[in-house]
């Protein structure tokens, strides 16, 4: 990663100029590197108090040592005086949450599968092919950004928890975004790779609150009325029966019930046969 001088940022944005988004620490903008020929993304962290200096440690930890075409890659740092600063490739067609909620009309059915894979390719990547387990704990639309291909990548790891080789689970604080957070965070008990599961269930549910229809979901899914489930879109019936089994399985309420993210990965590329899940809510602890 490249070391930057905070005038080099400062210039590049244009004293921070054009918007890109913002989250609880701080603020994203654009930014022109080398010359005007690169476009970049540049987050300056605006609460540097104790809380804020861990983000960005932690961001760094992070994203620093991965390298996957499923996560926003992290090209360089600032850190002069109080001033914290990461820049990121740009990704030209902002977020998820952009593409499914905002657009005037949905994705093809397709092309949403093809993003959920992406995903959890991405999320496979942190929790099974890293030196060191890292639990993302803020899987939401918002955080999964789309680059000149459409292709889905993973990105604002200001939250994650690493874990030492010889974990598996472990306790911290709440970290994430209501709405999507799995059940244990409110449980106390220590905290797994499952969480990150369970938050990728809700992404692939059309809005996070729509998650206390799964039950609702559910008795569809059994009495085969799937179709009450999509609004009058078309949807090939296997596929939308597959990726529905699939979330029902994510967001069970006890994190053993829940598969790994490779298992996940090799169900969406049609490796292997997505069993009939459970009620999400009778497999609690």
């Amino acid at each position: 990663m490249q070391s930057f001088s905070y005038k080099e940022l400062q210039k590049a944005s244009r004293n921070f100029k054009e918007e890109l988004g913002k989250d609880a620490f701080g603020t994203v903008y654009l930014g022109v590197l080398h010359k005007g020929k690169k476009l970049v993304a540049i987050k300056r962290l605006e609460k540097m108090v104790e809380e804020g200096e861990r983000e960005f440690r932690a961001e760094m930890r992070a994203i620093g040592r991965t390298h996957h075409k499923n996560l926003v890659r992290l090209l360089g740092y600032c850190t002069e005086g109080s001033k914290r600063l990461l820049v990121y490739e740009y990704m030209s067609n902002r977020s998820l949450a952009d593409f499914i909620f905002k657009s005037k009309t949905r994705p093809p059915w397709d092309e949403r599968v093809r993003i959920a894979l992406d995903v959890a390719r991405g999320i496979l990547y942190l929790h099974e092919e890293c030196e060191a387990t890292i639990i993302h704990c803020d899987i939401k639309p918002q955080n999964i950004l789309m680059d000149d291909f459409w292709t889905a990548k993973i990105s604002d790891f200001g939250l994650a928890k690493l874990l030492m080789p010889d974990q598996t689970r472990t306790f911290t604080g709440v970290r994430g975004t209501r709405g999507y957070l799995a059940p244990e965070w409110q449980q106390n008990i220590p905290i797994s790779v499952k969480a990150d599961v369970y938050s990728y269930g809700i992404v692939n549910v059309s809005k996070p609150e729509e998650i206390v229809l799964s039950n609702w979901a559910y008795k569809c899914f059994v009495a085969g009325e799937l179709y009450k489930l999509l609004g009058g879109e078309e949807v090939e019936r296997k596929s939308w029966e597959k990726m529905v089994k699939l979330g029902l399985w994510c967001i069970q309420d006890g994190p053993a019930f829940r598969p790994s993210i490779k298992s996940i990965v090799l169900m969406l590329e049609g490796i292997t046969e997505i069993a009939v899940p459970p009620c999400p809510t009778t497999t609690s602890m």
